[in-house]
């Protein structure tokens, strides 16, 4: 291709894309001047350069818009129907650059109907223009203002020579000599210089060219520090670290001239939720932060088309119509929020939305109608198990394909692509707030860092960006591996992680006693163990290709040279978190398959934030609330020392929290509780957040009423109600729903958290019955062995085989045949509930399921009143 029409083809293009961007900038802030003449010049400049290469096709499209964007300039309005015919122009252009392109000839094509609707726009602009204006006075003709400033001319002289003789002459010297002002020529003709940094445009293989020879120089390096280690050379020591550290500097030098900012990713971003917001009659806003944000160029090529899919996804399936969200209380306009971030050696990408939520019910649906899942397997799923059936393929909940979505292709792609390049997706979503999907990758796949380890015979390399800690494991230490159920686990500061010995992935037989070291690795909010035999050191490492007869083991994701000639494979963390289960980018709690998790104090909580009275901030589970509400206090009815709202056709009574002070009229926010055919509300000055995070809860004294303890939440201290405290206050029937039975059988909690023992025990005493509670089995059996017990309810996430031995026990004792025991758990996988269910356990209830709990407790009341 001749190089004048490829330096045209390359700078046309890069001018149309700003285009693009400028205009739907200018659409949303028509009074910026500095956007609108950019986007001229840019327009004016592609249409001059398409005349003198002679692109006719070319030349007569961007004439036409250059018309309208003129109008624009000289004052016209701007309207969304000028903006889209102009997009629709600048389409229509890249289509035919990049058939000229491939072609080396401007194409043949009608465009007069494109054409006539732009020179149309611009007709009806000037129209508009011509109107607005007022009427012009004639021009002043400035000899004639002169002269009635100065008086007519004395005769012989004309009007010019009036003016001419009155103007001011040069300057004169002392001794009544002209002086001459002189200005040196090489000042006139002094080059211009640009405020920005010089550049050079350099073929993307010539980049890489010099990249695969850096590659290989590392590779020499590693191999002559290798032969220095093993030879204690003085005369070479020096050398070599000052080879080191050249090549190292070169390196880094090469690989910034691979970088680009992510912003390049996104650039195309603005004008796809401009087109879809015309398109669902949405009105919809795009952020972004971060944008100059640098990864590898090998990347970046590969997340474009998955960000992509993830803004139309929310635009979509997210944001709602304007009269839906106003009915909810929300602005008319959905915001889409896209964030990158630097974090160490990788990348951190978030795309969040204001909108409906993901509709975990409606997923499970079509999970279940498309044989992802059986209606059994998705009762035992947590909703963020649920909710990544989105990133299966061909799996869609759109009831009709659309020419924006509805295929099932998109989300899948998503994951796959960051899958492929050694990074991992997260999903968060909250009903009616939002979701935001976080995707983690690494900054580059050319030269990473790794962490040489050695299994069996063999040495391997797991990238260092996966690796969180090192941990010693041998017999006798107290970091040591247990086994639950039969699958190996390590505890680590209170969690119980899952882990995988490579060495056995690899065929070597299974150690009687594991040793060695356990690499902690991370992907996402996912941690597991990998065991190995040896440690050796981080090593800078060429990533190379699998060879095509291995890439289907999804163990690997390449292999590298290490220093002493040896071929090494290097281990996708991935591929190893999906052996331990579910994906590798689910938190530990959330494991399809999942191996049981420590429920110690710390873990993740939603919590309702509010503040009552002077000001304290307090907290409540959000699994304890039923609604939130916001009533005029004009309605509610007073009496009797009591205050009562009549909501949902009953009288509910309203309970102040703290020092909160019921209003007498203005809007009261009111936090709703029930439980079975019983409803208390609660009355706060404000609702602040809702709160997902982990916290450590401080206890309150004894003497302290009202609260459980307190935690520190997004960094402010807050208290935690205790709702047994608060609920009797309105209505005493809270604790008194079974009080027709002479002896309330009591209830017994066996949990090993300090936490959850308090957070669970307000939702048991609701009940009506006495609460005792136990933190192990142990002391469990004893306690339990008092005839007043009618309840027993175990904790089956922290230590599986104590917890099916206490229900076996007491199961088998004579007296307790009537005993209900429950069992509790975070996360019940079939073997669990079939080993719980061979033990004796009744029931297996969900952790956090207040209504379940209460249910089951409420229930056993009411047989026995019906049975008296």
């Amino acid at each position: 291709m001749d190089e004048l029409l490829q330096e045209f083809l390359t700078e046309t293009g890069e001018n149309l894309d700003t285009v693009d961007r400028e205009l739907v900038r200018f659409e949303q802030n028509p009074n910026d001047r500095d956007i609108l003449r950019n986007i001229f010049r840019l327009v004016h400049t592609v249409k001059g350069t398409c005349g003198f290469i002679g692109l006719p096709r070319l030349e007569a499209l961007t004439h036409a818009a250059e018309s309208v964007i003129g109008q624009f300039r000289d004052g016209a309005t701007v309207k969304p129907s000028a903006v889209t015919a102009i997009l629709e122009t600048i389409d229509r252009i890249k289509d035919i650059l990049a058939e000229l392109a491939e072609k080396g000839q401007e194409p043949e094509g009608n465009d007069e109907t494109l054409i006539a609707e732009l020179q149309a726009l611009a007709s009806r602009a000037k129209g508009e223009l011509d109107q607005a204006r007022p009427e012009q006075t004639a021009p002043v003709d400035p000899v004639a203002a002169y002269l009635a400033r100065h008086g007519k001319p004395m005769d012989g002289a004309g009007a010019e020579d009036i003016v001419f003789q009155s103007a001011p002459g040069p300057q004169r010297g002392p001794d009544g000599r002209i002086e001459a002002r002189q200005h040196p020529l090489a000042e006139d003709l002094a080059p211009q210089r640009s405020g920005g940094p010089p550049t050079l445009r350099v073929a993307v293989d010539t980049i890489e060219h010099l990249m695969t020879m850096v590659s290989e120089l590392v590779l020499t390096r590693n191999q002559l520090l290798e032969v220095s280690r093993q030879q204690e050379d003085a005369g070479l020591k020096a050398p070599l670290q000052r080879l080191s550290l050249i090549t190292a500097e070169l390196q880094d030098g090469v690989m910034k001239t691979r970088m680009q900012p992510i912003g390049s990713a996104w650039a195309k971003l603005p004008r796809i939720v401009r087109d879809l917001s015309s398109e669902l009659g949405k009105r919809i806003e795009l952020v972004t932060e971060g944008a100059e944000t640098e990864l590898d160029r090998q990347i970046l090529d590969l997340i474009k088309d998955p960000l992509i899919h993830m803004v139309r996804n929310c635009a979509d399936h997210a944001i709602e119509l304007p009269e839906e969200r106003r009915a909810v209380g929300k602005p008319p306009h959905g915001t889409i929020r896209v964030t990158a971030r630097h974090e160490g050696g990788s990348v951190t990408i978030a795309v969040s939305d204001d909108g409906r939520g993901l509709d975990t019910t409606r997923i499970a649906r079509k999970a279940v109608a498309g044989g992802l899942a059986t209606e059994a397997e998705i009762e035992k799923m947590s909703e963020a198990q649920i909710a990544r059936f989105i990133f299966h393929p061909g799996f869609s909940t759109a009831e009709n394909v659309t020419a924006v979505s509805g295929r099932g292709v998109g989300m899948d792609v998503v994951k796959s692509n960051v899958d492929s390049v050694g990074g991992g997706v997260d999903i968060a979503s909250r009903p009616g707030a939002g979701t935001t999907i976080t995707i983690k990758i690494p900054l580059t796949l050319a030269i990473i860092a790794a962490l040489i380890v050695v299994a069996g015979s063999e040495r391997y390399a797991i990238p260092q960006t996966a690796v969180r800690e090192l941990v010693r494991v041998k017999a006798g230490n107290e970091s040591r591996i247990e086994e639950i159920n039969g699958a190996p686990v390590l505890r680590l500061r209170g969690r119980l992680l899952p882990v995988v010995a490579l060495g056995e992935l690899m065929g070597h037989p299974k150690k009687a006693v594991p040793e060695g070291f356990i690499v902690i690795t991370q992907i996402g909010e996912r941690q597991f163990g990998i065991l190995v035999d040896g440690v050796f050191h981080t090593e800078e490492i060429v990533v190379k290709p699998m060879s095509s007869k291995l890439r289907h083991i999804p163990l690997f994701s390449g292999n590298t040279i290490l220093g002493d000639g040896a071929v090494v494979l290097i281990v996708d963390p991935n591929g190893v978190a999906r052996l331990v289960g579910g994906s590798g980018s689910e938190t530990a709690d959330e494991e399809a398959g999942a191996l049981p998790v420590s429920a110690g104090s710390g873990e993740r909580t939603t919590m309702l934030v509010f503040r009552t009275g002077a000001g304290r901030i307090q907290a409540l589970p959000l699994s304890l609330v039923t609604r939130l509400e916001e009533v005029d206090a004009g309605t509610f009815q007073h009496g009797a020392g009591r205050t009562l709202l009549h909501y949902r056709d009953r009288l509910v009574p309203v309970t102040a929290l703290g020092e909160t002070e019921i209003q007498r009229e203005g809007v009261q926010p009111l936090v709703i509780v029930s439980n079975g055919g019983q409803t208390a509300a609660l009355a706060v000055e404000a609702i602040i957040d809702i709160v997902d995070e982990q916290f450590e809860l401080e206890l309150a004294s004894s003497g302290a009423r009202g609260v459980i303890g307190s935690a520190v939440i997004r960094g402010r201290a807050t208290d935690i109600v205790d709702l047994a405290h608060y609920l009797p206050l309105g209505d005493p029937g809270w604790t008194g729903a079974i009080r027709g039975q002479a002896a309330p059988e009591h209830v017994l909690l066996v949990e090993p958290s300090e936490f959850l023992r308090e957070m669970l025990s307000p939702v048991l005493r609701a009940s009506g019955r006495p609460l005792r509670t136990a933190a192990d089995c142990a002391s469990a059996a004893e306690v339990a062995a008092a005839p007043e017990f009618g309840f027993v309810l175990v904790d089956l996430d922290r230590d599986v085989a104590a917890a099916l031995a206490l229900l076996s026990a007491l199961r088998t004792r004579p007296r307790d045949t009537a005993l209900r025991l429950l069992g509790l758990t975070t996360c019940a996988t079939p073997e669990l509930l079939r080993q719980a269910a061979e033990s004796g356990a009744d029931a297996i209830l969900a952790k956090f399921d207040r209504r379940a709990l209460l249910g089951e407790l409420n229930a056993r009341g009411t047989e026995m009143r019906d049975a008296a």
